[in-house]
């Protein structure tokens, strides 16, 4: 087997923590939660600001990814299959439910945005794609953890993160929870990643039956949500679409 660069790796770490969810890290940061010394990171981080991969802030001197990645993503995202047959559904879905609409795929422990849309004649918002999440702690990641129990494992043993007072962190019940998504084939989150957004969601398939993502509607709580249960007209809507987007990868009926 061939030797690995140390070089590289580091350099990919280093990217990764920028991804996360303070996007703008010093390099005293980066180098204690990587364990390198300063000057090490420091290297790293002046090499990739070289070739365009990271930016420096002048004012607090901290560094975020720069827009060299982005040509990088947009050719990812352009080839991703999940993403090009699910467009056309993904705009579908959020008319009929008027929520936005997310499709996401499992991506090194994380949920993957691969696709968003925007609730039609809503407020201006931010598109996510691209965006990082929690795979216990959203509909669109546990609609994925209930079909790879492996990594449901590895989280739960690892420890789970809590982002809300509602985000379930005890492992024997998350486990519950996958067991019951698992039985009726979609998952929900009730503020449980971001204060106020419920969720709901359902697996998309492709060959072989095997699940290669999920699509989400999300919006307020009060709107998602009667009472604490997903309104019912708006689970029917996400299973539709999975359906019709699985369909497209060849997934055939489920």
């Amino acid at each position: 087997m061939s030797a690995r660069i140390q070089s590289i790796e580091r350099a990919a770490a280093v990217l990764g923590l920028l991804t996360g969810r303070s996007r703008r890290r010093g390099v005293v940061d980066l180098a204690d939660e990587l364990d390198l010394p300063k000057g090490t990171v420091h290297g790293i981080l002046r090499t990739l600001k070289a070739v365009g991969f990271v930016e420096q802030d002048h004012e607090s001197g901290k560094y975020q990814l720069g827009a060299a990645l982005l040509p990088i993503g947009s050719s990812y995202l352009d080839g991703n299959e999940l993403r090009r047959r699910s467009i056309a559904w993904a705009d579908a879905l959020a008319t009929q439910a008027g929520e936005s609409v997310w499709i996401g795929t499992q991506h090194q422990r994380l949920v993957l945005v691969v696709h968003h849309v925007l609730p039609p004649g809503g407020p201006l918002q931010k598109l996510e794609v691209g965006r990082s999440m929690p795979l216990h702690a959203t509909a669109l990641g546990k609609a994925l953890l209930a079909h790879d129990r492996d990594v449901a494992g590895e989280l739960a043993s690892g420890g789970l993160m809590g982002y809300t007072s509602a985000t379930v962190t005890d492992p024997d019940r998350l486990a519950e929870q996958l067991e019951v998504i698992t039985a009726r084939g979609w998952a929900d989150d009730a503020a449980e990643f971001m204060p106020g957004i419920a969720s709901i969601a359902a697996p998309v398939r492709g060959h072989g039956r095997g699940v290669l993502g999920a699509i989400a509607i999300a919006g307020p709580v009060e709107r998602i949500c009667e009472g604490c249960t997903p309104r019912s007209e708006l689970v029917g809507y996400v299973m539709e679409g999975a359906l019709r987007v699985s369909r497209e990868l060849g997934g055939g009926a489920w």
